[in-house]
């Protein structure tokens, strides 16, 4: 029988529930047996200017992430829809979730129904479910001073994204966002189980900095970014500097400014993307064995871009603290 320990509800891990609210981490997990754990991440919504069939799949991808950053295999999901039934044919939802459907079938996750409500302004989500190994996880609270960190995707769909509403992205540069959005982070999450990798994130709406941030906090560690070293999409620095950066990135800016320090020789524009709000974004992982995991993603295909390392806490011993170089 799970035991889910006193007083665990909203709260922290206890008993069987081994990552829970209070923790912070990508999804909730709890043990089934000695063998086998259920991933569950909060339920995952989007809205967008993309055509219908790739909003499905890029918000299926981003669903699906946050089990893939657990260490886990999404096995099930649900449809969350909201729609304006009077105004937007019901043509256009179907493309939407045969994208959605496209994405999960292509995970192994099967979509077994749904919820629509009527609503003003069109969303699309999913709800998923996904098992793991109670001994292999990925948490956000177990990088150690001297591990790497290893992005597993290229930065700046969030600008790319605001500029494309604003009809100012190439036809190239959104391609090859949308190609990014809608590539699972499969083969990164197994790459890491396969190299032992017990720290990980997904990058999403909070930033690389943002996530990066949060795993510092709960690890009660520092890091080093190298800048140059971060893979951007093409044509996002681009677009940056000219100006098409999301109200989210700047919450992120503002949020952050407290924890990233960046040299002067770090340009403006780049130190922006580093903060750029992003939807299903690469896997963050901190590894003490870099060399090994960076050839076991190049193996099964992804991205493997060493950042930086993560370091001490700061002088004062606060954790969380960014410093970012060139």
């Amino acid at each position: 029988m799970v035991s889910l320990g006193p007083g665990v509800f909203g709260g922290a891990a206890a008993g069987d529930l081994l990552v829970g609210a209070a923790e912070g981490d990508d999804a909730a997990v709890l043990r089934l047996d000695d063998e086998r754990a259920s991933c569950s991440p909060p339920t995952s919504s989007r809205r967008s200017s993309m055509i219908p069939v790739d909003w499905g799949r890029i918000a299926a991808a981003n669903a699906l992430s946050d089990v893939y950053a657990m260490g886990g295999r999404p096995i099930l999901a649900l449809n969350l829809t909201a729609w304006p039934g009077q105004t937007l044919p019901l043509s256009i939802l179907a493309d939407v979730l045969r994208g959605g459907a496209a994405v999960a079938a292509t995970a192994g996750c099967l979509v077994v129904g749904g919820h629509t409500i009527d609503d003003p302004e069109p969303k699309y989500g999913m709800a998923v479910v996904g098992l793991a190994s109670p001994d292999r996880l990925f948490t956000i609270d177990a990088a150690r001073p001297g591990d790497t960190l290893v992005l597993t995707k290229a930065i700046g769909t969030g600008v790319v994204a605001t500029a494309h509403k604003r009809g100012a992205a190439s036809d190239a540069a959104l391609a090859a966002a949308v190609a990014s959005m809608t590539t699972l982070n499969a083969a990164a999450s197994e790459a890491a189980l396969a190299c032992d990798v017990v720290a990980a994130t997904d990058v999403t709406g909070f930033s690389l900095l943002g996530h990066l941030h949060r795993m510092l906090r709960a690890s009660g560690c520092g890091a080093v970014v190298e800048a140059g070293s971060v893979p951007l999409l093409p044509g996002a620095l681009e677009l940056t500097s000219a100006g098409y950066v999301s109200g989210g990135t700047r919450n992120n800016m503002a949020y952050l400014e407290r924890w990233a320090t960046f040299s002067p020789e770090v340009p403006e524009s780049v130190a922006v993307l580093l903060q750029d709000a992003q939807t299903s974004g690469g896997l963050l992982l901190a590894t003490s064995a870099p060399d090994a995991l960076v050839a076991e993603l190049g193996r099964r295909g992804a991205i493997a871009a060493v950042i930086g390392a993560v370091t001490g806490a700061d002088t004062a011993g606060e954790p969380g603290h960014i410093e970012v170089r060139p």
